[in-house]
């Protein structure tokens, strides 16, 4: 079962993660600091307990005109409008066409398995993938008879 999240204001929903508290909160930090005045808008969907897709509205955008990179555990989602407005007479601009840049603080160990462009969606889907090393150890308990 695939849950959809449209806003990030998500009390319920750290109930039922643990571990990505922290992912969470900087998601937040980053829209409140976010420049971009919202545009373009986005979902983040939790596909699985470690899976997770970012999908972002870039209508108009082609693969040319996006930038996807990730640099220690910030995404950074940058579109170059293709077409400028002298290009276009428009009677009624009803689709944004503009620049922007999106980030996303991602926490420790979110890995970016693939990014696709479908239908206007730039679709941006993440792992977490904790080491080994890094995994709870179970510790098993001796008992000890005198």
């Amino acid at each position: 079962m695939t849950r959809t999240l449209t806003t990030l204001d998500l009390p319920n929903f750290y109930k039922a993660t643990i571990g990505f508290d922290r992912m969470f909160n900087q998601f937040q930090q980053t829209i409140d600091t976010n420049a971009s005045g919202g545009y373009p808008p986005y979902n983040v969907v939790e596909i699985a307990e470690d899976e997770f897709m970012i999908s972002v509205a870039v209508a108009g955008f082609g693969m040319d005109d996006l930038d996807i990179t990730k640099e220690k555990n910030v995404l950074k989602v940058i579109g170059n409008s293709p077409v400028t407005e002298e290009e276009v007479k428009y009677l009624h601009k009803g689709i944004g066409s503009r620049n922007f840049r999106r980030e996303f603080t991602l926490a420790e160990h979110v890995n970016i398995v693939t990014a696709e462009l479908r239908l206007g969606m730039l679709n941006i889907h993440l792992k977490l993938e904790v080491p080994e090393e890094e995994k709870p150890q179970k510790i098993s308990i001796i008992e000890q008879t005198k």
